[in-house]
């Protein structure tokens, strides 16, 4: 079968283990069904950004033209820094989409996908957001009434716990499985000064992902369509935002939002 159009980053649903639907023009590709089969990835050379929907050379920031990338509120730095937010203030690209995006409750969590890491997610992106990361385990451990408030917590958090996630362990599967979660929220909870500790979350319930995955690959080898426009092989898994591959290469789908693609399979 032969699909073509704008890709986007694949829809998720949890479940044991996790269902894929990959968005390819105005249809969605069921993933779960493909794996253990062939596919063939053919990108057209078009880019569309995103957000306005015009072509362009260039993709930033995971879809977007450099005029969105400037403009667009979905694409401005407090997406990646959430205290640069200024919507609290009034101050926003958008003041419309702040009050649906930025000035909503917000949970700060505890992740492991190889390690443990900190971060910041919308309420409606939960467990959306663990599962894009590739997350095993995760738990809520604060919410807040805006992503202002919320990336100050990371910030402090972010002075003993990372915030990143070693994407080559987490698609080893290199999952540190001896950390206890509920212990390090309360360790951690005893460190936020009492203006903080205000906003802890009491929900303690740990949710455990499963992927999608055959076989995890033992070396990585990273593929683009920048580099590589036309990608196939046996689809061994899927973990995170990446398809792997029977060869041991991982494609980043959420990286090509925006590419036209033919899909074969």
């Amino acid at each position: 079968m032969q699909l073509e159009g704008n890709i986007r980053k694949m829809r998720t649903q949890l479940a044991s283990p996790v269902n894929y639907f990959f968005p390819v023009g105005e249809k969605e590709v069921e993933m779960n069904q493909l794996i253990g089969q062939k596919i063939l990835l053919n990108f057209t050379g078009q880019i569309n950004c995103i957000s306005c929907g015009k072509i362009t050379k260039t993709s930033f920031n995971q879809g977007f033209c450099y005029n969105c990338l400037q403009t667009a509120p979905e694409a401005s730095e407090s997406i990646i820094r959430p205290e640069l937010s200024k919507s609290h203030l009034g101050i926003a690209r958008d003041m419309e989409w702040a009050k649906k995006h930025d000035l909503i409750d917000h949970f700060v969590y505890l992740a492991v996908a190889n390690d443990i890491k900190v971060g910041v997610t919308r309420e409606h992106q939960i467990p959306t957001r663990w599962i894009d990361q590739g997350a095993s385990f995760a738990i809520k451990l604060a919410k807040t009434p805006n992503r202002h408030i919320a990336g100050i917590l990371e910030i402090f958090l972010k002075k003993h716990i990372s915030d990143k996630t070693n994407w080559r362990a987490m698609l080893k599967n290199e999952v540190a499985e001896h950390i206890d979660l509920l212990l390090e929220k309360e360790k951690i909870i005893q460190l936020l000064p009492a203006e903080l500790q205000k906003y802890v979350e009491p929900d303690n319930k740990i949710t455990s992902i499963e992927y999608p995955v055959n076989e995890y690959p033992k070396k990585l080898k990273s593929v683009s369509f920048d580099k590589a426009p036309k990608i196939e092989g046996m689809v061994k898994g899927i973990k995170g935002q990446y398809l792997i591959f029977d060869n041991d290469t991982v494609l980043n789908i959420r990286k090509h939002n925006g590419y036209f693609l033919q899909v074969n399979y």
